[in-house]
């Protein structure tokens, strides 16, 4: 199953590199910032026709509605973002990526993330590690908050909603090393198993954005839990999430407390 869903990522990830090239259309879904391209569906597309055809039984979740229902006695469900970085690929900016994750039930079993701009593939599979393009990966061994980069990213909705993130930043952004907003999630998760980021956050993660790379963190050697510290168990419509090394975990939750409200701690519905 994994090296089906690395092939399907790179065949994805090269029609994701094509548009860049020829060009595409743009519409806006949620909010004005809220952008997708036909390259998410023609990724999408691509992507739920190619497991459909190599696991028919298996429960699918896609960014773009392309939802199947699990008929898999073993609980297998994919989980797929075919362009998660759309406002990057909209704006030509190289910083995009193709999220495909199995989970067996609330379990992850194998995360893929293909970057197609920079030539990197991300896998990793539970219990045999993670890697890139064959390197093995390791999460850092940065020890303070002091001494990391960390990242995040912002939701749609953050003119109209208490949760925007912007507290959160204004508390981290003092007391790290650096921060970064690349505005790919599978990406920065991708980076913080590499060892390139030291510590992430962020809110009102959709499951797709996420469900690859929490594997990637863990099998890293990293720690991915919800924002208050409970472990991530079954990811849901809106997922909260704190992923680190996991020598800075402790501090970036003692960060987080103080300002988190139960607006914060609303996650939504299961998505199984």
């Amino acid at each position: 199953m994994l090296e089906i869903a690395k092939q399907i990522a790179l065949e994805a990830g090269a029609l994701l590199k094509e548009g860049q090239e020829k060009g595409f259309s743009l519409d806006r879904k949620s909010t004005s910032i809220d952008l997708v391209t036909e390259y998410d569906q023609l990724a999408e597309k691509l992507v739920v026709s190619s497991l459909v055809k190599a696991f028919p039984d298996h429960g699918l979740v896609a960014e773009e509605g392309s939802s199947r229902e699990c008929r898999s006695a073993e609980g297998y469900r994919w989980y797929i973002d075919p362009l998660d970085g759309t406002n990057n690929f909209a704006h030509h900016i190289p910083q995009f990526s193709v999220s495909i994750a199995l989970y067996k039930e609330d379990e992850p079993e194998i995360g893929v993330v293909c970057d197609p701009m920079r030539g990197e593939l991300f896998w990793a599979q539970r219990g045999q590690g993670a890697f890139v393009n064959g390197r093995r990966l390791q999460v850092s061994d940065a020890p303070k908050v002091g001494d990391s980069i960390l990242a995040s990213g912002f939701p749609y909705d953050r003119h109209t909603d208490v949760v925007d993130n912007l507290e959160q930043l204004g508390r981290f952004i003092k007391m790290c090393q650096g921060f970064r907003r690349f505005g790919s999630c599978a990406l920065d998760l991708a980076f913080l198993a590499a060892g390139r980021y030291d510590g992430f956050w962020e809110f009102k993660l959709s499951s797709w954005d996420l469900a690859a790379g929490i594997l990637l963190v863990q099998e890293a050697g990293g720690k991915v839990t919800r924002i208050d510290g409970q472990p991530m168990g079954y990811l849901t419509e809106r997922n909260h999430i704190v992923a680190s090394n996991g020598l800075i975990h402790q501090e970036m939750l003692d960060t987080l407390a103080p300002t988190l409200t139960p607006a914060h701690l609303k996650t939504g519905d299961p998505v199984l």
